[in-house]
């Protein structure tokens, strides 16, 4: 599949993740507070040229570091305040953001990707949300296995040579970075 193939306007729905996707993503630990945040080089540029291609960007992240007492669903809420009003001076735009919080064995309401149940709360949200008719921009298996499951196009963002050859048939698209994304859009 092509970027350029497809027929994007203003009806369609981005998904993004948010660690490895907007801000730094550090394996094995988790962004506990916002002096940890740090937007990944042409993010914020990214996000604005995505607001004038897409009606909605919604963000669907695991934070887990929450369900490990790592950190409180006050800070969580302040990181991403203090995102979106970065996004927002840059010219960017992200309608809502949807967390998973709870550790996975504790996850009862199937929130957390690759389940569904954050898709299920935007479309609950946004009712005019078509999935077929959405993006899913990841850099995990669990973003792509999330897009898949919920009849998105899957966009996967860095080193694809991490993912296993079993698993690259969930990738439609391939990425450097969110901004190369962005650009072959634009």
């Amino acid at each position: 599949m092509i970027l350029s193939d497809l027929k994007i306007d203003k009806g369609w729905t981005l998904f993004l993740d948010r660690d490895g996707v907007i801000n730094l993503h550090y394996p094995n630990d988790y962004v506990k507070s916002w002096d940890e945040f740090y937007f990944l080089e042409g993010s914020l540029d990214a996000l604005a040229t995505l607001a004038t291609i897409f009606r909605r960007i919604i963000v669907v992240t695991n934070q887990q570091g929450v369900g490990r007492g790592l950190m409180t669903h006050e800070d969580l809420e302040f990181i991403h305040d203090e995102m979106l009003k970065e996004v927002r001076k840059h010219g960017g735009r992200i309608n809502a953001i949807y967390t998973a919080t709870d550790l996975k064995e504790n996850d009862v309401k199937q929130m957390r990707k690759p389940e569904i149940g954050m898709a299920k709360s935007a479309k609950k949200d946004f009712t005019e949300i078509d999935f077929s008719k959405s993006i899913m921009v990841g850099d995990s298996v669990s973003d792509m296995e999330f897009g898949r499951n919920a009849g998105m196009i899957t966009v996967f963002v860095g080193d694809v040579n991490k993912v296993g050859e079993d698993e690259k048939n969930l990738i439609d698209i391939h990425t450097e970075s969110i901004s190369t994304f962005a650009v072959a859009l634009s």
